[in-house]
């Protein structure tokens, strides 16, 4: 009976963890568009790919000129990398919530109330910076490829979500694909935090 308990546990999880991941898919590739135009419109004052008098005037002059210069299909230009790390993401939340919980203790929800509480938001906010740091190189890879301006493949800076990895870690080393991880860091222990919390 026991092994048919933690069969249906298992089964109830990766069921749980895939219609999720499904969701989550559609839902990121549903807004796509105006997530890279948001980007675009956030990043474009440093872009070397755009002069001062061809920025962007407002989001549906983004919107316009993205669709024709580019094409629609640039409007999931690094989707997905988005996508594909949400999948580890909630997988490893909720394994190294497990591990930090077992690490920092114990406590009776009953008894010990306020130790109980402690230690679930740390044992969450630890779990969401281990989570942030396996995933956090598609993070950055999807934010380099959605701020690429390049009109054609040959005026892009990256080609594919491979070829920005390559090229990341091949101009500024390995630990280029961790830019702006510590401020990254920071809010997502909190955001974990309050989750598990």
């Amino acid at each position: 009976k026991m092994e048919t308990v933690h069969q249906h546990r298992e089964s109830s999880f990766f069921k749980d963890f895939f219609i999720g991941g499904v969701s989550a898919t559609i839902s990121k590739s549903f807004i796509a568009p105006v997530e890279r135009v948001k980007l675009i419109l956030q990043t474009q004052d440093v872009s070397l790919q755009i002069t001062k008098a061809n920025r962007y005037k407002s989001m549906v002059d983004c919107f316009t000129r993205v669709y024709t210069e580019q094409g629609l299909f640039s409007f999931w230009r690094g989707n997905a990398a988005n996508c594909i790390r949400y999948f580890p993401t909630q997988a490893l939340n909720f394994s190294f919530k497990t591990i930090f919980s077992n690490s920092f203790g114990k406590f009776s929800p009953k008894t010990e109330k306020l130790k109980f509480f402690l230690s679930n938001m740390a044992a969450g906010g630890a779990a969401g910076a281990a989570s942030l740091f396996v995933v956090y190189p598609m993070d950055f890879a999807r934010t380099r490829m959605g701020a690429d301006l390049g009109k054609t493949a040959a005026d892009r800076q990256f080609t594919s979500l491979h070829n920005c990895l390559y090229r990341i870690m091949k101009h500024d080393g390995f630990f280029g694909l961790y830019q702006g991880f510590g401020v990254s860091v920071v809010g997502i222990f909190i955001y974990r935090a309050a989750y598990f919390g």
